[in-house]
């Protein structure tokens, strides 16, 4: 029986030129897995560690004790253990740490070699990682594009973090990507005959400093359309919030590009956004992470007319899910796999929002690699929803190319419907 051999990690660099932890995992018999590992710029303060250095070097973002800590502890660990049992795996490497947070070792350390795992059985059985994950009967997610960046992904004064954009009518993954290809470079057209700026943000969208975000949601109309396409009917509008980084804490109030809400204020805001967008079909995180009260009194105002998604309260952990189930806080569950820090709890926690009727968004990070992994994830994991970033730079790109070679091996009629919560009418 093939069993893994050595575990063997380095240092490497992301998409924004910060050391990140690259992982192998080599089989008995030579099979090797390969993972790199994402990291976020926003983070929720639940997420588990990723393991830095400090100090000087590399202005204390450095990963050589993650590095260490995979080469040393975690290769003894795992020597002699079946790489097909996934669960057994990455038990062990939780043990080994015995932290609720993974800070003895790092998230980082521990979930490239989980990655890196997966990847090595699929490649000893021959297989596709999305299938080997999979199994059968699998479909292609709704993308979701970020194609103008604000918040903490963009130094401008735009304080909702993402806006995104994503192809509502299409009759398979490909025709819908090259939809929201064709509204990204007229959007580009567009901000430069008005006089913004084409600069990119971390995630491959456009970084203009506008008024205020309702100006964002103006030019995206306007894209749609000079793209030749119906707002809502063949391309809607999403965003994410990111709250947590308007919220004072001291006051309870949300300070957003210069007037100051109530959470029943903010939550009007958001409602008269949607009156006036109605190409808007999903929120994400539009209260702060620690707002649950809040977060959950919008959930029950406007649940039933736009996809609400939870990702900072949350974290995918099955913990917090569970809670958030409970409570009734959103109607959509983000998926980061360096949130929790091994594959096997990030399955449990897809497994568990299923289960509740909440629906799966698999997302990157805006610290990405050239590792495609997510896509396949995402695919074998039946996944509704996939945000991976704008169509532009090639962390970004590779994980969409990736999702054209998954459609073609499976078939153009494996992508699934569009998720679209609320009937729009622009006439």
């Amino acid at each position: 029986m093939v069993y893994i051999d050595s575990v063997k990690a380095r240092e490497v660099f992301d998409s924004r030129g910060n050391p990140t932890v690259e992982v192998d995992v080599i089989l008995s018999d030579g099979t090797l897995g390969r993972a790199a590992v994402p990291s976020g710029a926003s983070t929720g303060e639940l997420e588990a560690v990723e393991l830095r250095d400090g100090g000087e070097r590399l202005a204390g973002k450095g990963v050589l004790k993650a590095v260490n800590n995979v080469n040393t502890e975690i290769n003894q660990a795992l020597h002699g253990l079946d790489p097909m049992n996934q669960g057994h795996v990455d038990a062990t490497m939780i043990r080994l740490d015995g932290t609720p947070n993974k800070g003895r070792l790092g998230a980082n350390a521990i979930l490239g070699v989980s990655m890196a795992t997966a990847r090595a059985a699929a490649n000893y059985q021959h297989v596709p990682l999305y299938r080997y994950l999979g199994g059968t009967d699998l479909e292609l997610p709704q993308t979701f594009h970020n194609v103008i960046n604000g918040g903490e992904h963009a130094n401008n004064d735009i304080d909702f973090q993402e806006f995104m954009i994503t192809p509502v009518k299409r009759q398979n993954f490909r025709e819908g990507f090259e939809k929201i290809v064709d509204t990204y470079h007229t959007l580009k057209q567009l901000l430069d005959k008005e006089g913004h700026s084409t600069a990119l943000g971390d995630e491959g969208g456009f970084a203009p400093n506008l008024k205020n975000s309702e100006e964002a949601f103006q030019l995206l109309r306007k894209a749609i359309i000079a793209a030749g396409y119906q707002p809502g009917e063949e391309i809607a509008i999403a965003f994410d919030a990111a709250a947590s980084y308007f919220y004072d804490k001291d006051s309870g109030k949300y300070n957003l590009e210069g007037h100051s809400y109530t959470p029943d204020e903010l939550g009007d805001y958001y409602g008269q956004l949607l009156d006036r967008y109605p190409e808007i079909i999903s929120i994400e995180d539009p209260y702060s992470e620690d707002d649950w009260t809040n977060f959950e009194k919008f959930t029950k105002r406007y649940g039933k007319r736009v996809q609400i998604v939870a990702d900072d309260p949350v974290c995918t952990n099955p913990e917090l899910v569970r809670k958030a189930i409970k409570g009734g806080l959103g109607n959509a569950i983000l998926i980061k796999l360096n949130q929790i820090g091994t594959v096997t709890e990030t399955l449990e926690t897809i497994r568990l929002a299923r289960k509740n009727g909440y629906t799966t968004m698999m997302s990157h990070r805006s610290g990405e690699t050239a590792d495609t992994f997510v896509a396949d994830f995402t695919v074998a994991t039946n996944a509704a929803e996939l945000k991976a970033g704008a169509p532009a730079r090639s962390e970004r790109v590779a994980k969409y190319n990736q999702l054209l070679r998954i459609e073609e091996e499976l078939g153009a009629d494996s992508s699934r419907l569009a998720y679209f919560p609320n009937d729009v009418d622009l006439d």
